[in-house]
């Protein structure tokens, strides 16, 4: 009965956008496709990028193509080991090539020397770029480049290989998804939605400066309009990038072998029908040889890029049809529930909004018909990550996660004011975006943290490498490997070392393989005035200005941070890192006994003080007050919030 009612009964909201259409729409545009699926990896773009001018070129492809040149002259060429050097066969298994290697078998790597001299930067900024490099490059599945699973004292020794260097200078010109415009005032103050706990204790003007300069999360694009972005970048560069991993044949044509083909997983990762990553080259049929003794023969560079269009596609996209099948079902129901001709009119729309579920309601009045494969995913209520944990929106309370609830080994802590956020488990990326008036304490970090937007935050993280970007009145205790890079519009930033521990944190360093021994937390590396892959406005101040980077907390600010007992898993508490593995400069040492002196002198004096009943009331009150005004001024107010409880 529904399915003969005509469309224009619909009330407004519904016209023009029902799912029947948006499926129609869907399927004519390919978006069920057929495994693998190949989905845009989102951690070159979120921690890749580098505000260095000189990277940025305006005929990009031109100027790599003659950078290769500079590059093969600074890397002598050495044949690949057993391990690398390998040919594919039907059966997806890696032989090594019994014959003598080809040139497409020779792997050329640059040191941080060579890097320097080709792209005529100082030895400083090559180191930054094959740090990065190595941060960002896939190291899942059987084919990892030795760069991604190097140590951090293995980096410079490695060195780079050219193609993978390539591709992550052609990513230089990626900008990120535009800022939404203002709409109203709310916009502007949305994210001061409460009074902060410290209040009062900067000075007004500071605090004025601070929160005009604050971040609206309505203006600023969503994780999937990042991630639909991002897709849209790879599939407009697709061929430049193909290009550069291709060579010509004797015959004058552009083909791709497999070693090289399997460059472009900086880019993509292929997922099978189980959802299971494979290979790049594994996943292509086009390089599936019929022999497993002979070398697979190289393939045009037009064929492996039409396979590429064909399978690449958004991290949700294998479920978009159930998605949509389940809400058209719903949409029917609603239609049955009124006879022909009685559908509620548009002005009925509140009523007709009662009965309907949330998913359906979602989607007729948010989901449009996609003009693009990525556009349909990045608007749909259904839409997920693909490996990425949200701690998201926390207002005046204290959040703990732990191992099991961490997801793919990339956690992002967005939007929280006034709060305390634990994560406590080995983690491959983080990220703390938008944060303001909060303690964020993140457990081993692998690869590398990203903090950005944020203001009035303690950051407190050991970890390989790290970048902060755009953040102000903040404090950074650091336990990294790596020299903490700081960029953007910056202001009164501070770093200082690691400051506490909990049970599991050897093992969990031990697991992401970041060494404790090694702490650069006061080699602070400052770059650029802005970062150049915004796409975000910035006042006149802002693009000017020349930034400060980050100063040393003064030793007599330095306190150790204690993780309360609840926010720490009970299948924890049988490891025993007892005390903070990162050893602390004298001077903090010496500073942190010297208060733990004077505390112990002033509670002796009091035991010992003959008072009178009056005195020593007042006394107390004045130490009681001393300790809320301490409190406040240092934050730690927030780790009573909510500290019986658990998220």
């Amino acid at each position: 009965m529904g399915d003969r009612t005509p469309v224009a009964n619909f009330p407004r909201f519904m016209r023009s956008q029902s799912m029947s259409a948006l499926t129609k729409s869907s399927r004519s545009l390919g978006l069920t496709r057929e495994p693998p699926w190949l989905h845009v990896r989102r951690e070159p773009f979120e921690y890749g990028t580098l505000p260095i001018p000189s990277l940025m070129h305006s005929d990009v492809l031109a100027s790599l193509m003659t950078l290769r040149g500079k590059l093969l002259s600074q890397a002598p060429p050495s044949l690949t080991s057993c391990t690398s050097s390998w040919s594919l066969s039907n059966t997806t298994n890696l032989v090594c090539a019994p014959s003598t290697p080809s040139v497409s078998e020779i792997t050329r790597r640059v040191s941080i020397t060579g890097i320097a001299a080709a792209l005529e930067l100082t030895e400083e900024y090559a180191q930054l770029i094959l740090e990065t490099l190595a941060s960002t490059l896939n190291d899942e599945g059987t084919i990892v480049d030795r760069l991604a699973s190097s140590l951090v004292n293995e980096i410079e020794s490695v060195g780079a290989d050219i193609d993978d260097l390539l591709l992550y200078l052609y990513l230089q010109t990626y900008r990120r998804a535009p800022s939404r415009p203002h709409r109203d005032a709310s916009s502007v103050a949305d994210v001061w939605p409460c009074t902060s706990a410290i209040d009062g204790i900067l000075p007004a003007s500071t605090l004025l400066k601070v929160r005009l300069a604050g971040v609206s999360r309505r203006l600023m694009p969503t994780q999937a309009e990042e991630e639909g972005h991002q897709l849209k970048y790879v599939r407009k560069h697709l061929r430049s990038l193909l290009t550069i991993l291709s060579e010509t044949n004797k015959e004058g044509l552009e083909v791709i072998t497999p070693e090289r083909f399997e460059r472009l997983g900086f880019f993509l990762r292929a997922k099978n029908a189980r959802m299971e990553s494979v290979p790049l080259s594994q996943a292509a049929p086009l390089f599936a040889g019929a022999d497993p003794h002979v070398p697979v023969l190289p393939v045009a560079l037009t064929q492996v890029l039409e396979w590429v269009q064909h399978h690449l596609c958004a991290a949700s996209e294998s479920q978009w049809d159930t998605i949509l099948t389940r809400d058209e079902k719903s949409l029917a129901k609603v239609r049955r529930m009124f006879p022909p001709g009685k559908i509620p009119s548009s002005q009925a729309e509140v009523n007709m909004m009662d009965v309907m579920t949330p998913s359906v309601l979602a989607t007729s009045r948010d989901v449009q018909a996609p003009t693009a494969p990525d556009d349909a995913l990045s608007s749909s209520k259904d839409w997920r990550p693909e490996n990425l944990t949200f701690i998201d929106g926390v207002i005046r309370s204290s959040v703990s996660k732990g191992e099991n609830d961490i997801k793919g080994g990339s956690v992002k802590v967005s939007y929280c004011q006034d709060s305390v956020v634990y994560v406590l488990a080995p983690l491959k990326y983080a990220s703390v975006f938008g944060c303001s008036d909060s303690i964020v304490v993140l457990g081993a970090v692998g690869k590398a943290v990203r903090v950005e937007h944020c203001e009035r935050v303690q950051i407190i993280v050991p970890t390989a490498r790290i970048c902060v970007a755009n953040c102000r009145e903040s404090i950074f205790y650091l336990g990294v490997n790596l020299r903490p890079l700081f960029t953007g519009d910056s202001l009164n930033l501070q770093v200082a070392p690691y400051n506490t521990f909990y049970p599991k944190l050897e093992a969990h360093l031990a697991q992401v393989g970041v060494d404790a021994r090694i702490n650069k937390w006061d080699c602070v590396l400052t770059l650029g005035l802005a970062n150049l892959h915004d796409a975000f406005k910035r006042s006149a101040h802002a693009a000017t200005s020349q930034i400060v980077g980050a100063s040393l907390l003064p030793t007599d600010k330095f306190a150790m941070f204690t993780i309360p007992s609840w926010s720490i898993p009970d299948s924890d508490s049988m490891h025993h890192t007892s005390a903070n593995p990162f050893i602390l400069p004298q001077l903090y040492i010496a500073a942190v006994e010297q208060r733990s002196r004077a505390a112990e002198t002033l509670k002796l004096n009091i035991k010992n003080a003959a008072l009178e009943v009056d005195k020593e009331r007042e006394l107390v009150a004045a130490i009681h007050s001393h300790f809320r005004d301490w409190l406040y001024a240092s934050g730690s107010i927030r780790q009573l919030y909510n500290s019986p409880t658990q998220e």
